[in-house]
């Protein structure tokens, strides 16, 4: 199955971009009547053809919709702090975008080492993610955003912060809501301070702890992330 991603898709026709095409034509070797996959980003899986290989704007058919494609009866959003070696982050992000994740919002905390990330290239890892696990729905990243800025606006019916501090903490299931929408905070290496747990707390963020094993940030994340969707399986 060859999928493309198409954000700006809107008729019965596409015009794969020079780079697409080239994969297409060069790399896949489709030919003119392939059949391929396209992914919008907002849920629509379309079954089409080439009409005309082209190595710089390939022209596709679009033979059928599928709208609402896998979609997950939840909606989750991770908060995470860049970690000091942007790889792992990386990691993060497409074995988050395989399991299944709606929104990422990188934050600045205390104690963060990294403290910028380049969204344009972590956009392309989640987006290779999406075409190879055939998902029809493009997670959302948000541009970096300092702590304590984030959780003054959060939304979200179930907020859970993820901390190593000594104090009383709930496992997700035991604060779970079926298909709802959730937010979870996970720290930087060095955990929150103590400020920020307070002010978390203050936003009614629920402490919780992922498990007795003390993980990496982005283990921490991917946890999160699999306990999640698990419990609304």
């Amino acid at each position: 199955m060859h999928i493309f991603y198409t954000p700006d898709i809107n008729s019965d026709t596409y015009i794969l971009n020079e780079e697409e095409s080239k994969h297409c034509i060069k790399v896949l070797r489709l030919i003119k009547g392939s059949p391929l996959n396209l992914v919008d980003g907002k849920g629509s899986f379309y079954d089409a053809i080439v009409e005309d290989p082209h190595p710089k704007r390939t022209k596709i058919n679009i033979l059928r919709v599928h709208e609402n494609y896998g979609r997950r009866n939840h909606y989750l959003h991770i908060a995470i702090a860049p970690t000091k070696n942007i790889e792992r982050l990386e990691w993060f992000l497409e074995k988050a975008t395989e399991i299944g994740i709606d929104e990422i919002s990188p934050i600045i905390c205390d104690r963060s080492e990294r403290k910028d990330v380049k969204t344009e290239r972590l956009n392309k890892m989640i987006t290779s993610a999406v075409k190879q696990s055939i998902k029809a729905f493009h997670p959302k990243l948000n541009e970096v955003e300092r702590f304590s800025d984030f959780i003054l606006k959060c939304k979200s019916s179930n907020k859970f912060i993820a901390h190593c501090i000594e104090s009383k903490k709930s496992a997700i299931k035991d604060q779970f809501k079926l298909n709802s929408d959730y937010l979870v905070i996970i720290g930087p290496e060095g955990d929150f301070s103590s400020t920020e747990l307070d002010s978390a707390l203050k936003q009614n963020f629920i402490p919780i702890s992922l498990g007795e094993s003390r993980l990496r940030t982005e283990t921490a994340a991917l946890e999160a992330c699999f306990e999640i969707n698990f419990l609304n399986r």
